[in-house]
């Protein structure tokens, strides 16, 4: 799996949630992580989580973005479980550069106190699992109580590139322990 965090600012709208869009965008084919600064506003024609079509909207001025396109297989379990991993790699590395106040994780949400920190999605294409992941950098622009990075005195792109990092690793630890095993009944 291969990372890439982009230092231009690159506003999500909901679009980037597509099949290649990490390798158009970036030259990255197959599994791979991307990491970049911008604001958010997803309309209704973009917005994946259906949930979410009769809500506040999901929008903000200033968030990191995460997008993280697998192949190895386009399953919607699959890709929730990658996004719950994500929200709980993303909570672990903001304890470690701020370990106070605490940061709470509800599924594949982080708060801080009463707000937000964080918004996500995963879905599939018909040849990928693509899923969007965000925190807020700063505040302002949200339709909802939000925390920021900036609350928490955390500096956004230390916070990218450790997650980037971590999840890279943990993704290439995945495959390392499942190539090491061998079947029940498989003789030597």
């Amino acid at each position: 799996m291969r990372a890439h965090y982009c230092d231009e600012t690159i506003d999500y709208d909901g679009s980037q949630l597509r099949a290649h869009w990490v390798l158009s965008r970036f030259g990255l084919a197959g599994d791979a992580i991307v990491g970049f600064r911008g604001a958010c506003r997803v309309s209704n024609e973009e917005m994946a989580d259906l949930a979410d079509l009769d809500g506040p909207g999901i929008a903000g001025n200033d968030l990191v973005h995460f997008v993280w396109e697998a192949f190895t297989h386009p399953d919607l379990l699959l890709a929730t479980h990658r996004q719950r991993l994500l929200a709980a790699q993303a909570r672990e590395v903001l304890a470690e550069l701020a370990p106070q106040p605490r940061i709470d994780r509800i599924g594949d949400d982080l708060f801080v106190g009463g707000g937000k920190l964080s918004i996500s999605i995963a879905t599939v294409t018909p040849v990928s699992s693509v899923l969007h992941f965000a925190v807020n950098a700063t505040q302002g622009g949200a339709p909802v109580a939000t925390a920021a990075l900036a609350d928490l005195g955390v500096e956004p792109r230390t916070f990218a590139q450790r997650l980037l990092d971590r999840v890279t690793a943990e993704q290439d630890s995945i495959a390392h322990a499942r190539a090491k095993v061998r079947a029940k009944g498989e003789w030597r």
